[in-house]
């Protein structure tokens, strides 16, 4: 039996005027607000964790964020069940394929939202599997034995030319004119162990934090709302959004 503890939170952050970043836990989205809920997962069929950030510097961020993520639930949510981690790994290709040409056309009808893009992590429970996903450079972590470990591998400029300062220069995203947009997926229903905590998060969290002070902040019990004042704290440059998850019996 898995149980989840989940807490999120989304909000502005100090300088930006409105938070473009949203989340997503199960059938709830999120956005200047904040959530705390469990879950048994193991008496569940599928369960959908995931957060957007939409890119500030196009226009709409907000709608893409949110666009992305109503897309994502309702399509994860209408697979058939029996689907192999092959198949699933398929059915997601073809949402970002689906949901890429959406926002396009969306870009051609509304000037508004020319342009517009997000990107996308999640981890996703499907057919007693668990799989986590990733469009962009908001992270997964992970904390095993009191130890933290980025999951995910930021799509960013500074990542490609492998510099050690974070760069805001994303190199795949879902729309934002992105045309060779992909997804990482990898099942990883074995690195979920009881007593391990997850945490998704935008890099208005992780530009502010270091690795280091995350790592401390969740092994002494903070929620996701904390660690999101403490990136305000630190300057609250860009909105700012992260889910804990608690791996539970």
């Amino acid at each position: 039996m898995i149980g989840f503890k989940i807490s999120a939170a989304s909000r502005v952050g100090c300088v930006r005027e409105t938070n473009e970043d949203m989340i997503l836990t199960d059938d709830c989205f999120l956005r200047d607000d904040k959530l705390e809920t469990n879950v048994e997962i193991s008496q569940v069929d599928r369960y959908l964790i995931a957060l957007a950030d939409g890119m500030g510097g196009h226009n709409s961020g907000d709608v893409a964020s949110s666009d992305a993520l109503h897309s994502l639930q309702f399509f994860f949510n209408d697979m058939p069940v029996g689907l192999k981690p092959g198949d699933f790994n398929e059915k997601i290709c073809e949402w970002l394929s689906s949901i890429n040409y959406t926002m396009e056309s969306k870009g051609r009808s509304d000037q508004r939202c020319y342009g517009m893009g997000t990107t996308l992590v999640a981890l996703a429970y499907y057919g007693k599997e668990f799989y986590w996903m990733n469009c962009g450079d908001s992270r997964l972590y992970r904390v095993h034995d009191g130890v933290l470990k980025q999951v995910s591998s930021d799509h960013s400029l500074s990542n490609l030319l492998g510099s050690s300062q974070h760069s805001n220069v994303i190199t795949n995203c879902i729309g934002g004119g992105c045309k060779s947009s992909y997804i990482d997926l990898v099942q990883c229903t074995a690195d979920v162990q009881p007593g391990d905590k997850f945490l998704l998060c935008s890099d208005g969290l992780s530009d502010m934090l270091a690795d280091n002070v995350i790592e401390q902040m969740l092994n002494d019990g903070y929620d996701a709302e904390a660690l999101c004042h403490a990136a305000e704290e630190a300057g609250g440059f860009d909105n700012v959004s992260a889910i804990v998850i608690t791996v539970g019996h």
